[in-house]
């Protein structure tokens, strides 16, 4: 599968890059059609749906994953339910959007739509309870700590995985969510120098150390907010995991 950076900046888009949206693609099966690519999005944060359409057409799109429902991680949904539901090309059949229980009514809220009607025309809504597929990959959503229902992501295909935290405190969580993974995109909010509040996010040298303990083949530190260096936290990653390690960027791609 081939992972595509969309969008990476922590908290609120940055001078450089939207927040958080990273496409997944790979080749599968397509029922009695033969083989196609599918597409899934981890995330669709602020400023991710116009920076998609520099990478792929957003109606090829397959589902979307949200790992919570924090502005940064969900709201450019709206935009692509008025993309999906007024295109001149007709309204799209719906297709699957997974996140945290109270998901639809969320989303529904978050662009204003009146009481009843919601987003079902659009967006075939599912609430995180084990394991699923999308074509060709295994999606295991597993519960982090963060102040709201959140859910770190382990993706495999073909016996490869990769793991995404989402945001995410230190936890047994996202220590599940890296365990020997191919990559481990993780987040790196918060600096070990700071005087952090607790059950929010990961330091850069939290990152680094779950990757070393969970035997993961590369790092990519995500999530860092404009305020910060980020070459400072890839420096404190670098201080706790002795594998590849990188920083996300705007249109990176990787294949794992």
């Amino acid at each position: 599968m081939r992972l595509t950076v969309v969008g990476c900046s922590g908290s609120y888009p940055g001078p450089d890059s939207p927040a958080s949206c990273y496409l997944l693609e790979a080749e599968g099966p397509d029922g009695d059609h033969g083989t196609r690519t599918w597409r899934v999005l981890l995330d669709i944060g602020n400023g991710a749906l116009g920076s998609l359409q520099n990478f792929v057409d957003p109606l090829t799109i397959d589902a979307v994953l949200l790992s919570h429902l924090h502005p940064d991680h969900c709201c450019d949904l709206c935009g692509f339910y008025v993309l999906r539901k007024y295109h001149p090309t007709g309204a799209q059949p719906p297709i699957p959007v997974w996140g945290p229980s109270g998901v639809e009514g969320r989303m529904s809220d978050a662009y204003g739509l009146p009481d009843g009607l919601g987003m079902s025309d659009v967006f075939d809504f599912r609430e995180y309870a084990g394991p699923f597929t999308v074509g060709p990959l295994t999606v295991e959503p597993v519960p982090v700590e963060h102040p709201v229902e959140a859910y770190g992501l382990r993706v495999t295909l073909g016996g490869t995985t990769l793991g995404y935290s989402g945001d995410t405190a230190p936890c047994d969580g996202v220590e599940q969510v890296a365990a020997g993974t191919a990559l481990f995109l993780a987040e790196a909010s918060f600096r070990e120098q700071d005087d952090n509040p607790p059950g929010i996010h990961l330091t850069g040298a939290d990152a680094g150390a779950t990757a070393a303990r969970a035997g993961t083949g590369r790092l990519v530190l995500t999530h860092v907010p404009p305020w910060f260096d980020r070459d400072d936290m890839l420096a404190e990653a670098r201080a706790t995991f002795d594998g590849p390690t990188d920083l996300a960027a705007l249109g990176a791609t990787y294949d794992v």
